[in-house]
């Protein structure tokens, strides 16, 4: 059986490292299982000490950064603070919007039900904003760009289901955690559907771009994560089947410098 790593390095200086994390590794401590995989441990195998300054979803995959030493996790925490960082996910969800552009500006309350779930809650709720752009439709799924501005736990899974859609296969958010099959999508196929082995099975959201200042040179920088192999064989699927691809006018340069 082949072990997938935690992580892929997608930058790293002596300031800072940006790595694509694979789903299912905890960003930090969990109080649920402590001996869970974590990304930050592995990170620091590799990198020596590292400091955090946002995170993601276990089940989300994509791009996480950490600072190497106080002076640039001081710098970069005030950009997560001050709203000067620009994060873009994709995810693939259940359904068709109709609308092409959606707003959401809806207080959320982290661990707001018997399910530790993320709930809107205009009176204890957080400001919380996230802007989401219909990609395309594709059969039974559409792919979204969601643009959160602020960082809250689950909050592009929260603002989704408010919304009136699930990510697909989300265990907390959706009713159905049917996971991806070719026999579902392709009208003509032949396969055996019992031995039919799913083409992805785990939560359909990914962090694609996380957009910074660098701390040190304060030059504004992209860093992209490309999607794990599950997730880019749905990608090739959907493309090739009905022309919608989250990545078509992408040039998917894993770090852009900009002047």
């Amino acid at each position: 059986m082949k072990i997938v790593p935690d992580y892929t390095v997608i930058f790293a200086d002596e300031d800072i490292v940006v790595v694509n994390k694979r789903s299912g590794v905890l960003i930090a401590a969990d109080r649920y299982d402590a001996d869970a995989p974590r990304l930050d441990l592995s990170v620091e195998k590799e990198f020596g000490k590292i400091f955090a300054v946002h995170r993601i979803d276990k089940d989300t995959s994509g791009v996480v950064i950490y600072a190497r030493n106080a002076e640039a996790h001081r710098a970069l925490s005030m950009q997560f603070e001050n709203r000067e960082v620009s994060k873009i996910y994709h995810c693939l969800v259940n359904g068709h919007p109709l609308w092409k552009d959606l707003h959401v500006d809806a207080k959320l309350l982290p661990d707001g039900d018997a399910k530790h779930r993320t709930i809107v809650n205009k009176r204890s709720g957080k400001p919380s904003v996230t802007d989401f752009h219909l990609i395309g439709s594709c059969g039974p799924y559409s792919w979204i760009e969601a643009r959160p501005h602020t960082g809250r736990t689950h909050q592009i899974r929260a603002h989704l289901k408010e919304s009136g859609f699930s990510i697909v296969c989300d265990p907390l958010y959706s009713g159905n955690q049917k996971p991806v099959r070719l026999s579902d999508i392709k009208r003509k196929w032949n396969g055996d559907v019992d031995d039919e082995k799913p083409l992805l099975s785990r939560l359909a959201l990914h962090a694609y771009s996380l957009e910074i200042n660098h701390p040190k040179t304060s030059q504004r920088m992209i860093f992209k994560a490309p999607y794990a192999r599950d997730m880019e064989a749905v990608r090739k699927q959907l493309a090739k089947l009905f022309k919608v691809d989250p990545l078509a006018d992408d040039n998917q340069k894993e770090v852009t410098v900009e002047a």
